[in-house]
């Protein structure tokens, strides 16, 4: 018996240790570049999708009519095409560069048109934990939060006026340094460029 609880001890403590040291000696992968942890992807989605079937309302208050569709363009505008996209456009070097890449919520092959909209709303309000995507629960209103969600349900059929604000291209970072200074000549390749005009 005694020899049965000392193997039972140490099978519980072997997992333990192994875990404690992939973490503790840099084995976990942390860069958005690296492969997912074993299972986590499967566990992620498990506890994800079991809280929501918990927590998400069933019903939107608001219905998804034209003012309410343009303000949650409005609304999308500002804060989630950075990582989610535009309609007809690619998706921004931020999102590419996030893990997981964050779904372009335009595009055919990941619009949420047929998830239930508590379930987006949900999403929205709370944010989704080792992800890019941000809780909006205390920058919007519930009010300003049921739009952006009806606007995703209804992405394939939306009206002309909210279609017209989401034309334009999403924003970008503001460029570095390095980037400015490639875009932009310097003073001595200007002087040089005026030098060269009087030459001729």
């Amino acid at each position: 018996m005694r020899k049965f609880i000392v193997g039972v001890i140490i099978g519980l403590l072997i997992p333990a240790v192994a875990g404690y040291a992939y973490f503790r000696y840099g084995y976990a992968p942390v860069a958005t570049s690296s492969a997912p942890m074993p299972f986590e992807k499967t566990a992620a989605k498990m506890a994800l999708r079991a809280t929501i079937s918990k927590e998400a309302p069933k019903q939107s208050p608001i219905q998804p009519d034209e003012t309410n569709l343009t303000a949650g363009a409005h609304l999308y505008a500002d804060n989630c095409a950075f990582c989610h996209g535009m309609p007809d456009q690619p998706a921004t070097k931020a999102a590419k560069g996030m893990f997981p890449i964050p779904p372009q919520l335009f595009s055919h092959d990941e619009m949420v048109t047929d998830d239930p909209v508590g379930v987006t709303y949900w999403k929205v309000a709370n944010g989704i934990r080792m992800t890019g995507m941000p809780g909006f629960g205390e920058m919007l209103s519930p009010t300003q939060m049921w739009q952006v969600s009806l606007l995703l349900k209804q992405a394939d059929k939306l009206p002309d006026q909210a279609k017209a604000v989401l034309a334009k291209p999403a924003a970008q970072p503001p460029q570095s340094q390095a980037e400015q200074s490639q875009a932009q000549p310097s003073q001595d390749q200007k002087k040089g460029r005026v030098a060269h005009t009087h030459d001729h």
